[in-house]
């Protein structure tokens, strides 16, 4: 089984403009006369790679860690595209996931499944309804915003009301388009907006 790691360094990773860059903090070194070496950090939920809950945006929506964990993980489609994503791409997009439910062994995944998006692309409003619409479980892509940078808000809002859990900041270069198993459990910050993750697909 091959394992992609999809996920950033956290210390260089990429961050929204205006976040605070991820610090790594020596709490104490041996080489400074400590008996270990223990790190401390201080980062934002949504440096790097990250999932938004529905509360991120929605003042009564789900926190991290009340959202179950089978919304993490389960077979993910990656398709490519570059650009903004309209209605019709949308739509193919989803066409394309559909036609490979073929792979799934589970049929309680197939009804919502979760779609990644590797490339430059940007989730228009159109689209956020589209895949609003099919109910699917997860959205994640290279970005470190599901919509647009200068305006995110209205495309966030529309998937999260759904209960669509935003997997922002992943990096697919090195994974063809197909399905995989996705694992993207976010750290349990109780009360939180959204958590760093360790994201990895699996080929399957």
């Amino acid at each position: 089984m091959r394992i992609f790691d999809i996920s950033q360094e956290v210390f260089g990773c990429a961050v929204f403009p205006g976040d605070t860059q991820p610090e790594h903090i020596w709490a104490q070194r041996i080489s400074e006369n400590g008996i270990c070496n223990l790190t401390v950090i201080r980062m934002c939920a949504h440096n790097g790679t990250h999932v938004d809950s529905p509360y991120h945006f929605l003042d009564h929506g789900a926190t991290i860690d009340q959202i179950p964990l089978d919304r993490f993980i389960g077979y993910a489609y990656v398709a490519e595209f570059d650009g903004a994503i309209g209605k019709e791409d949308a739509v193919a997009i989803l066409n394309k996931a559909g036609k490979a439910d073929a792979y799934c062994t589970d049929p309680s995944d197939k009804a919502s499944f979760r779609i990644l998006v590797k490339g430059n692309a940007v989730v228009t409003e159109e689209a956020a309804k589209v895949f609003a619409d099919a109910h699917i479980r997860l959205f994640g892509n290279e970005s470190q915003t599901v919509g647009p940078e200068d305006a995110p808000m209205a495309v966030h809002l529309i998937m999260l009301s759904e209960g669509i859990i935003l997997l922002e900041g992943i990096r697919l270069h090195d994974v063809p388009e197909g399905v995989y198993l996705l694992n993207a459990a976010p750290l349990n910050l109780g009360g939180a907006d959204g958590a760093p993750c360790r994201a990895v697909l699996m080929d399957i």
